[in-house]
């Protein structure tokens, strides 16, 4: 018969320490990294040590390049910079880079999703030759009407802020680029909701709130008057006052502004010589009277019915409204008299 072991001695036999000896460190496990090393790093507090070390096109393409920066910013601090080196150049310099090149960068941030941001592009866009920017205004187009049917409201009207500026920038060349006229008057029904294919009984007014709250009636408004000015912009006959410029040179002088070497780059775009067949809503309308055909036939029955509308709530929105009204009754009346 074993000798009995009482539980104690038991317990301790088993989970007995090591004994350390005086003078000696702890055992280390396995699994142990040594962190007890240094490593040498330099550390760049600032990257521009004096900004009179580069020439202001370089710090110019510098800003230009951050503007694909992550940072809400540090982007709309280098559009900053960009509109006042633009705005500040003498009057006969040229830009420090062409528009060509500006606006590849310049047009993704209409969807932005930083208020600075957006304000600070429109700003930069204002401040753009007009002239340079109507020969590239067809590159502008699609990124205002994504900002249009945008979900978010306030990108919605910066959007109808940019299509302003658009307009006021070169109004006739807008009307008259490829899917100008009609993708847009399309894009500003979509946000009212006035539906074009429904039928007249079934047309109703009501839209459906995206986005922010509390901008409905804002936007509201800011839709309308760029309804007007693009209604203005392709309805209205600018024939006109060029007829007057050159009747007042006066025989033989008379219809030379027809027969004069176009301001345009592309003056035979609209003839589609080397491109894919359009359908109508790609289609170019450079005729004032193509532009009202097309309006009357898929658009102005929808627009007046969606203006009435809106007139009769009155207010700002009332007001802006019967502008709207008056530009179409203006704007094709000399048609309804020839058909």
């Amino acid at each position: 018969m074993s000798a009995h072991i009482p539980l104690q001695d038991r317990y301790s036999t088993r989970v007995a320490k090591p004994k350390l000896k005086v003078g000696k460190a702890r055992p280390k496990p396995a699994n142990f990294t040594d962190t007890s090393f240094r490593s040498k790093a330099i550390v760049l507090n600032q990257q521009f040590v004096s900004s009179a070390a580069s020439s202001a096109t370089s710090q110019f393409a510098h800003h230009v390049s951050l503007l694909s920066s992550r940072t809400d910013s540090q982007r709309r601090d280098s559009l900053s910079y960009l509109t006042t080196a633009v705005s500040t150049r003498p009057t006969t310099a040229p830009l420090q880079q062409p528009v060509s090149v500006l606006l590849p960068k310049l047009l993704p941030l209409t969807l932005d999703g930083s208020n600075g941001v957006r304000t600070e592009l429109l700003r930069l866009l204002r401040a753009l030759p007009s002239n340079d920017v109507a020969d590239h205004i067809e590159k502008v187009l699609p990124y205002i009407r994504a900002g249009i049917t945008h979900l978010a409201a306030d990108i919605r009207s910066s959007a109808l802020d940019m299509l302003q500026w658009a307009i006021e920038c070169s109004g006739d060349a807008l009307v008259s680029c490829s899917g100008g006229w009609v993708k847009t008057i399309k894009t500003i029904l979509v946000m009212q909701g006035w539906s074009t294919e429904t039928s007249i009984s079934a047309w109703s007014t009501g839209r459906v709130s995206l986005g922010v709250l509390g901008m409905d009636g804002k936007t509201t408004i800011k839709s309308l008057r760029a309804m007007e000015s693009l209604l203005r912009a392709g309805l209205e006959d600018s024939q006109s006052q060029e007829d007057t410029q050159s009747s007042a040179w006066g025989w033989p002088l008379t219809h030379t502004a027809q027969h004069m070497i176009s301001n345009r780059s592309n003056p035979y775009s609209h003839l589609n010589l080397f491109g894919t067949p359009p359908d109508e809503e790609s289609q170019s309308y450079e005729d004032r009277e193509d532009r009202q055909r097309v309006f009357q036939r898929k658009f102005q029955k929808a627009i007046e019915l969606g203006v009435e509308a809106a007139r009769q709530e009155g207010g700002e929105i009332g007001r802006a409204a019967a502008a709207v009204q008056k530009v179409i009754r203006d704007g094709i009346k000399d048609l309804e008299a020839c058909d």
